[in-house]
């Protein structure tokens, strides 16, 4: 199989197709071409809307309110930020459920500019209740979420990037070193340049792909050796998005957050993503440090 997200995504949900009825494909014109032997063997179930983001969720939440598991796919901002009223309204006051899968990520379109950047997106959909977020780091790792959510009845948002890991790390929360000083969340397509940063350095780092629900349990454990835990947020949308929830899985413990990730200070300059990566201090020597930073300012405390 392909190692492209995007590619993967297409591949299996096409194989899902042909084993699950209830399954539906849904695009907004963008990605249709690689649904079009899909879209030659089963006509009435993978559907290209056009243009039409918000129709596209619309039709999402009657699929699911007949019965059907409908996937909706388009980029980041055509998919979350243009018919967020409808995810709220169509799909949770429904209390239905689908599966909405991205890709674009924050930057991954620098050349299309702000119109196809979307590093809001995993906190617009935190605010409503009852969405399973993933952020896989990895191809592998985003096939094994598209598959269990197509079998499940959940809200579910899995956030495809160009961005990968050179190896898939899991599913859910992993630690992939341990160290004394302090603990690195590196969400999904972050946790080679987190693990690059961190070289030599005394710290655990943690890796996640589902971010909601936060898994506040193994975030516990991880600082359970630390007397005044530092944990150090990498996440490759909005800086800070997961910040609370880090407060309330450490709420009876005094600790210090850092967040970093995308800044809500808007570049510009088309640029690459990997220029983008840079200026926003994500970038294993950026990372490095604001990592080595907050650390001697956590020791000197």
């Amino acid at each position: 199989m392909a190692g492209i997200m995007r590619e993967r995504f297409a591949e299996v949900a096409t194989e899902l197709l042909d084993t699950n009825e209830r399954l539906a494909v849904l695009t907004a014109d963008l990605s249709a071409k690689l649904f079009d032997r899909a879209r030659a063997r089963h006509p009435e179930r993978v559907l290209n809307l056009g243009i039409r983001e918000q129709l596209l969720i619309s039709v999402a939440g009657g699929m699911a309110l007949a019965g059907m598991r409908p996937i909706a796919h388009s980029f980041a901002p055509f998919l979350v930020e243009r018919p967020f009223e409808q995810i709220k309204l169509d799909l949770n006051h429904q209390a239905v459920g689908a599966v909405l899968v991205s890709a674009g990520a924050s930057y991954d379109i620098a050349s299309g500019g702000r119109t196809h950047q979307s590093p809001g997106d995993v906190a617009l959909l935190s605010t409503l209740p009852g969405w399973t977020i993933h952020v896989p780091g990895h191809a592998d790792e985003a096939e094994a979420m598209l598959r269990a959510a197509a079998a499940s009845d959940d809200p579910v948002y899995l956030r495809l990037s160009n961005q990968t890991n050179e190896r898939p790390y899991g599913t859910g929360f992993r630690v992939l070193r341990t160290g004394e000083a302090g603990t690195v969340v590196a969400v999904g397509p972050l946790a080679d340049p987190v693990l690059a940063a961190t070289e030599g350095l005394p710290v655990t780092v943690v890796y996640a792909s589902t971010v909601r629900p936060f898994d506040r349990a193994a975030l516990r454990a991880a600082v359970a050796g630390q007397e005044h835990p530092a944990v150090v947020l990498v996440e490759p949308y909005l800086a800070g998005t997961s910040a609370q929830e880090v407060g309330e899985a450490l709420r009876d413990r005094p600790h210090r957050v850092l967040g970093l990730g995308v800044a809500r200070e808007e570049l510009r300059n088309y640029g690459t993503p990997r220029q983008h990566a840079i200026a926003h201090g994500l970038g294993s020597a950026g990372l490095r440090r604001s990592i080595v930073s907050f650390l001697a300012g956590t020791r000197a405390a």
